[in-house]
């Protein structure tokens, strides 16, 4: 006897459309199907473009108090809806069930600050007669709406990072269409139900579900599209780039985030800080602590109080609310991992615990003597796997911090001002947490990196002036 499972609808324009060809949709901790979405067409993409042509006059004429409305409307049905949210989430995806209760609230938080940040869309008064011979001339900018924003998103944030695309385009005055990670499309579409619930007008927002090659290449390279926002990986995001065409693009792309951690630090407070962001959704965070640089003098009693604090995890399954960390995306995954590890074990790597893989479950792991050419060193790995590099100089570290290709964000524990300054202005990367693990964020604050890890920032402030485009106006006075 099969299981039923559930048919969701895409949401096209405004409307629930179903296809016969469908996508299944599987939780990694099993690997049984738990719905089907429709596997959109060229077609079926080019027919969204064409009807945000006709949302975005809709939405750059909507009054900025009905945005706000609207806005705040989402995020009161999510609330209204957050467990939903949060199994959903917590099914298809890698989450547990606690980490998924969390994004859900940071989705809600995120709308709120579109709504709110939709208020302070302003622009500024230009002095023209700062030029001999413009006195009798005055002026000012104001921000208008770009038009279609395409969004690309991926799967191990699938409501907040979808949020954080939706939110400010909607705040902003632009049509936007979403094509969301087909490992997890459910919660993309779950937000669209919530848009629609809140009444936002047809035509403006589209989750379309599909296949990248085909859907997703059709929408970043139609001219109609005026902006790309992609989160992924590197590899990914420099194809997009060279197929986009003339159009803006923003780009939060792979990581391989170090922390620093001298002698001076609050070590209890600093392993339970860098052991949350090692293994923060199974590792699969564009912002998780990779590497991690310990003074000589505490090397030791940083590597027993890490270890230990990583053995204390339980692993296993994620709607337990005693879990704290669930299965990989796939198995797959997992194996990708398992084949990092081993070649850094040939290569002189030590295993300190975990190291050991079941289906999609991979143990959290923490290597020393890790050569820094290895490609775990250098690449990103996105999984439970963390190194402890011993270093002399806090100059040391952050010639090591900076000699990868990747610079997102950086954590450095120190009690020292002059040092934190010092780190500040020469790691090589978007943000610098002190006192904290490079997996701290807000949702208000910048988001990005530099070198391989992306370009422009998302934060819903910093993603509205992205999607923006400033107009200048001048008067000639009598």
């Amino acid at each position: 006897m099969m299981t039923k499972v559930d048919g969701e609808k895409m949401y096209l324009g405004g409307k629930w459309v179903e296809k016969e060809e469908t996508i299944n949709v599987y939780d990694p901790q099993d690997n049984s199907l738990i719905a089907t979405v429709p596997k959109a067409t060229k077609e079926d993409m080019l027919e969204a473009i064409a009807v945000a042509e006709e949302g975005m006059k809709i939405a750059a004429n909507m009054p900025v108090h009905e945005r706000i409305s609207i806005i705040n409307k989402a995020a009161d049905f999510i609330l209204n809806h957050h467990e939903q949210y949060a199994q959903t989430i917590a099914s298809e995806g890698s989450k547990t069930i606690n980490e998924a209760r969390m994004e859900v609230s940071r989705c809600i938080n995120t709308l709120r600050l579109s709504a709110e940040e939709a208020r302070r869309i302003n622009g500024e008064t230009i002095s023209f007669d700062q030029m001999p011979g413009h006195e009798n001339r005055v002026g000012y900018t104001y921000l208008f709406p770009i038009g279609i924003i395409a969004a690309i998103t991926p799967f191990n944030d699938p409501l907040n990072l979808v949020a954080h695309k939706v939110g400010p385009a909607i705040a902003s005055g632009n049509a936007i269409i979403v094509k969301p990670s087909t490992l997890t499309p459910l919660s993309a579409l779950l937000l669209a139900k919530a848009f629609d619930e809140a009444g936002l007008p047809p035509k403006i927002l589209s989750v379309i579900t599909g296949s990248g090659n085909e859907v997703g290449d059709t929408l970043v390279t139609h001219p109609a599209i005026r902006m790309v926002s992609f989160t992924g990986g590197l590899e990914t995001g420099e194809q997009i780039a060279k197929k986009a065409g003339l159009k803006k693009i923003s780009m939060e792309l792979g990581s391989n985030s170090p922390v620093i951690v001298l002698d001076d630090a609050h070590l209890d407070n600093t392993v339970e800080s860098c052991v949350s962001g090692a293994f923060w959704a199974v590792g699969q965070n564009c912002l998780g602590v990779q590497r991690i640089f310990v003074m000589e003098s505490i090397y030791d009693d940083f590597i027993e109080k890490f270890v230990e604090r990583t053995k204390q995890y339980k692993v296993g399954d994620k709607k337990d609310e005693e879990t704290n960390m669930g299965p990989l995306i796939h198995e797959k995954e997992a194996i990708r991992i398992e084949k990092l590890v081993d070649e850094a074990v040939q290569d002189g790597a030590k295993i300190l615990t975990g190291g050991k893989r079941d289906g999609a479950f991979y143990m959290p792991t923490v290597l020393i003597d890790v050569p820094l050419h290895s490609k775990i060193a250098q690449e990103e790995i996105f999984g439970p796997v963390v190194s402890i590099f011993p270093v002399s100089s806090l100059e040391e570290a952050i010639e090591k911090a900076n000699s990868v290709n990747y610079g997102l964000q950086a954590g450095i524990f120190t009690q020292n001002l002059d040092i934190a300054f010092q780190a500040i202005h020469k790691l090589e990367v978007g943000g610098v947490m002190i006192n904290e693990s490079s997996d701290y964020r807000i949702d208000s604050m910048p988001f990005g990196g530099v070198k391989g890890s992306g370009l422009g920032r998302e934060g819903v402030k910093y993603a509205i002036r992205e999607m923006t485009e400033p107009k200048v106006v001048q008067f000639k006075l009598a």
